[in-house]
């Protein structure tokens, strides 16, 4: 009871955070308040946590230890600073305002998701695990029930496109394991089947391609602590799992899987336009190879007149519009949250899972969305990095028993009065002083 009445960190931070990051560009006419659609929840929601993040932190004790490896998040916020400067060369189609209100949102949520982590990684890594698993649940239930099939047959929930309902879907994934592992209850793998159906009705190749790698190099690194048999039942019962779907599902399931995953894909290699996108921005970078073509660069030069938004490629997007400065600002960035997180602190378990999560979204990141679609890889980031950095909870000392005082077995004989010194004699019994 002691953690309710004097939490290390404050639950509400953490909760509207995450709700920021999942919510995306999340306007209120998508509700139907279509006079109120220039709200930007985002910034209200974010507001809200760094209030309460205040607060949190000036009631936290003083931190005990060392210095922590801080040198990744100040890069991280150096490269943000970089990309929004690079709006004042920017070419005039450019769309300069709203793109630096998303990369002002995405550093103050690095930022505030590290320093709310540091506080009690252990409570906020299973929190964030756990609140992801909820939302994969309820965007999973609300595709398949309430949004149903969209463009192209592709299947997505709360207005997101199918490529982010494909991360939330595969984060639950990752969260569900991480569930597991924190308490050894089979309850959250059971929900993975449906994380998995929803994840290939997004549609999403690029998103499915990513979790099969970030899982493949997982299963690699805990090859050796696998049992034969755990392994065989989970295969038996994905089998038949996909079979059973297969056998029983509606037309618009089974013609989704045709038609994006066998005709498109393997037949006619069909790859949304991604490897022309990737050479107009490619071209761009090798044009402004210094500085780049400024913030939004892309569609100021290219998508205005192709009709793309942007370059479908973090990394590309970066060097077109950021040029050489840019990259080298990110690529460090990278190497520094690498050896900081490398062999995982005094927790290896929650951050190996958090860097798994952070894995994902980047690759992912690497064929679809834009710059503040990104913002799950860095939220996981500073996740992983705070739980590697924070120093391990000292355990509390134990009691040490003291040992009651009792009458010996044997007490020591009463001597005679006339054994006992004058000292110890009563009064009336001492022979008087000869002066």
């Amino acid at each position: 009871m002691t953690w309710l009445r004097n939490p290390r960190v404050f639950v509400a931070p953490g909760l509207v955070l995450v709700l920021v990051a999942i919510g995306g560009r999340f306007t209120l006419d998508r509700a139907g308040f279509v006079d109120l659609a220039w709200v930007d929840l985002r910034v209200i929601g974010l507001i809200i946590a760094l209030v309460v993040l205040v607060v949190d932190i000036a009631r936290r004790p003083r931190a005990e230890g060392g210095r922590r490896r801080e040198g990744w998040l100040v890069v991280t916020v150096l490269f943000f600073l970089f990309q929004i400067a690079s709006g004042l060369w920017a070419p005039q189609a450019s769309r300069v305002g709203p793109q630096t209100l998303d990369l002002c949102l995405m550093g103050a949520l690095t930022l505030a998701y590290y320093l709310y982590t540091v506080g009690d990684p252990e409570v906020v890594v299973r929190t964030t695990f756990l609140l992801f698993f909820i939302a994969a649940v309820v965007f999973a239930l609300a595709a398949l029930f309430i949004n149903g099939p969209g463009e192209q047959g592709r299947y997505s929930a709360f207005g997101g496109g199918p490529n982010v309902f494909v991360r939330i879907e595969i984060l639950g994934v990752i969260s569900a394991v991480a569930l597991y592992l924190f308490t050894r209850r089979v309850l959250p793998l059971l929900v993975v089947p449906l994380f998995l159906l929803a994840a290939v009705l997004s549609g999403s190749r690029a998103g499915l391609l990513a979790g099969v790698a970030v899982g493949g190099v997982a299963l690699l690194k805990i090859r050796h602590r696998l049992r034969a048999g755990p392994v065989a039942a989970a295969g038996v019962a994905l089998v038949a799992a996909t079979a059973a779907v297969w056998a029983f599902a509606p037309p618009a399931f089974t013609n989704l899987f045709q038609d994006r995953f066998v005709e498109q894909t393997v037949e006619q290699h069909y790859l949304s336009d991604r490897t022309d996108i990737w050479q107009a921005a490619w071209r761009l970078a090798v044009e402004h190879p210094v500085a780049g073509a400024g913030l939004d660069g892309f569609y100021g030069l290219v998508g205005v007149n192709q009709g793309v938004e942007y370059p479908h490629n973090y990394v590309l997007g970066v060097a077109a519009e950021g040029g050489a400065i840019g990259i080298g600002l990110l690529a460090t960035a990278i190497v520094l949250w690498s050896l900081t997180v490398r062999r995982g602190g005094a927790r290896p378990q929650m951050t190996g899972l958090a860097v798994a999560a952070a894995v994902f979204v980047a690759l992912s990141s690497l064929f679809s969305g834009d710059y503040y679609d990104a913002r799950l890889a860095w939220l996981f980031a500073a996740l992983a990095a705070a739980a590697a950095v924070a120093p391990a909870r000292p355990a509390a000392p134990l009691p040490v028993p003291v040992p009651e005082m009792s009458a010996p077995e044997h007490p020591a004989p009463e001597l005679p009065a006339a054994d006992l010194p004058a000292a110890d004699l009563p009064a009336a019994e001492r022979e008087p002083v000869q002066r």
